[in-house]
């Protein structure tokens, strides 16, 4: 499988299936599952000491010989062994809650790590909301799937087993009850699990609709306050409520309907009849009927347990499912760890490219064009004229559907991704900022920069002022997206950001819109001075900008359709001219 990037895993998985890569995450955690399982083994055989010894009390009660010192070593057995048996009982349930812990942390690393290694293309199309739901209670479930799930499953199973194999010391024939019990209860099982199954993926599926219109109507609260649509959003909100009801209904539905249950009352009825028979045969006597109807009891553990427990592993491996969805998704990027490595001089050629997304919508056409290192490069073009997409393909955020992209000389699907994305920064329109301080939102490309480095770069991109009239300055903590700044402020600290990396290839797209008239003179001056020495393209409606530009390119409807100086322009292209004139 491709990535974009990938990081030292704790170990491999296999992603075949969901119960292949439940089960390859499981075999890590050898030593704990022994420790469960022979808790589990105990935990279920200590049980069935009591009804035996009980059985062996009544008959000495009702002996004619008493034996006080008799009675008080059963007493005693009973008092030892289910000691023993809570200290196996509580390493069962340690075992599975250690592996459930340890595999829900493991399989959240695997996951984020996969979605970092995703391509934009990817991103694009993933609904955020969905993504979180998965990445939250959907791992959450796999979680449940282990605590209290396979942890009540296994424990109960090993209950059942217990009446098979005590039950014919009393007599060989009382094995049939118990037996014929297990073998309808897992018939029984397997069509109650195959019903359930396709519930519980209607349940993780709604919850994922469900999470993905919240995250998207929290998003956009801006737009939907201002186009007061409150009550239609609610609406909307509820309808999707209303489906993960019916979904969850529906489980609990197939739930109560559990045939097992059922079951069990015909086994202990069944059961205790064919004992007072053979009592009254006098086969068997008073103190034996009591321990086999005591055995028959330990099945109504397994019995009612499985109603919750085969759920959990059924929502455990629907939600298993749609992770290993989301991390299976087809990525085309590939990080090439051996490719390109070296400082890059800027030189960028484009050579017949075209580029199309997914849905098969071209967006370039054909376009190739040189740039020589240190020029300053503004691309203009009508909205949708794909300007954004030409900057975006240098650096990889999305591959070229035909011709290539050469970065000094080199294919850019032959550099090291991460090598080729450190010497490139681009600055968006929409400003992304992390709710985290100022000087970490600067330093986010340069983790390790000093403080004298991150006030140089504010201060370039006309920033150190207004973060200096906060009272906390530089520590100033600002919301998620910046919301607590104005859009000139984000711009200038992403600016800041890109001036801190030093790149070889610096893009703007747009990332001068918001900024007031008296600034922009400053900014311009700034980002005149960043780019001096390094290749830079701009994406401008600001004539000052589109003026001093090396190199112009005018896309229109996806083609390359000029190319030169302002001056060169405004003589041979009419398109450029009618550019020009309305801006």
């Amino acid at each position: 499988m491709n990535a974009e990037f990938s990081f030292p895993h704790l170990y491999s998985t296999d992603r075949r299936g969901p119960v292949r890569w439940i089960l390859s995450h499981l075999k890590y955690q050898w030593w704990l599952v022994i420790v469960a399982v022979i808790g589990a083994l105990g935990n279920a055989g200590l049980a069935g000491v009591v009804p035996v010894m009980i059985g062996q009390a009544v008959n000495l009660v009702n002996g004619g010989n008493f034996d006080r010192n008799r009675l008080l070593q059963i007493v005693l057995i009973i008092v030892i062994s289910q000691t023993i048996r809570g200290v196996l009982q509580f390493a069962r349930n340690f075992g599975f809650e250690v592996i459930a812990q340890r595999i829900e942390r493991n399989i959240r690393q695997e996951l984020y790590v996969s979605l970092l290694g995703k391509s934009m293309t990817f991103h694009s199309l993933q609904p955020v909301g969905d993504t979180m739901a998965r990445a939250t209670n959907d791992v959450r479930e796999v979680n449940f799937l282990f605590s209290p799930g396979v942890n009540l499953v296994i424990g109960s199973l090993i209950f059942i087993f217990v009446p098979i194999v005590v039950a014919p010391r009393y007599h060989p024939s009382l094995v049939l009850v118990p037996l014929l019990f297990v073998v309808i209860y897992f018939i029984l099982l397997r069509f109650y699990l195959k019903e359930l199954e396709p519930v519980t993926d209607e349940v993780r599926y709604s919850f994922g609709i469900l999470n993905t219109r919240l995250n998207e109507a929290l998003d956009g609260i801006e737009v939907v306050k201002g186009a007061a649509q409150e009550q239609g959003e609610v609406m909307l909100f509820g309808k999707n409520v209303d489906r993960y009801r019916k979904a969850a209904i529906k489980q609990g539905d197939i739930e109560a309907r559990f045939l097992p249950a059922l079951l069990l009352a015909v086994a202990m009825g069944g059961g205790l009849l064919h004992a007072l028979i053979l009592f009254k045969q006098g086969l068997i006597n008073t103190g034996d009927v009591v321990a086999y109807f005591g055995l028959l009891v330990m099945l109504s553990f397994p019995t009612f347990v499985s109603i919750f427990a085969y759920s959990r592993i059924s929502l455990g491996l629907a939600g298993a499912r749609r992770i290993l969805e989301l991390m299976n998704r087809e990525n085309n990027l590939d990080q090439n760890e051996n490719g390109h490595h070296g400082i890059m001089q800027g030189d960028v050629v484009f050579d017949q490219v075209s580029f199309a997304y997914q849905n098969n919508e071209t967006v370039l056409k054909d376009v190739s064009f040189h740039v020589r290192p240190g020029q300053i490069v503004a691309i203009v073009g009508q909205t949708g004229s794909g300007k954004t997409t030409l900057v975006k393909l240098i650096n990889r955020i999305y591959d070229v559907t035909s011709g290539r992209v050469l970065v000094d000389g080199v294919d850019v699907r032959d550099w090291n991704l991460e090598s080729l994305r450190r010497q490139i920064s681009i600055i968006e329109q929409d400003i992304f900022l992390f709710s985290q301080t100022i000087a970490e939102n600067i330093a986010f490309g340069k983790p390790g920069a000093s403080m004298d480095e991150i006030v140089k770069a504010a201060t370039a991109a006309q920033a150190d002022e207004f973060i200096r009239s906060f009272d906390k300055g530089y520590d100033t903590v600002i919301g998620e997206r910046g919301v607590t700044l104005s859009g000139g402020q984000r711009q200038r600290l992403a600016l800041a950001r890109a001036f801190l990396t030093q790149p070889s290839i610096l893009i703007l797209d747009d990332s001068t819109s918001a900024i007031d008239s008296a600034t922009e003179d400053k900014i311009q001056r700034a980002i005149y001075t960043a780019a001096q020495g390094r290749t830079t393209f701009i994406i401008t409606h600001r004539l000052s900008q589109i003026r001093w530009a090396d190199l112009i390119l005018v896309l229109r409807k996806g083609e390359l359709v000029a190319v030169g100086s302002h001056e060169e322009l405004m003589k041979t292209s009419e398109t450029y001219r009618n550019i020009f004139q309305e801006l």
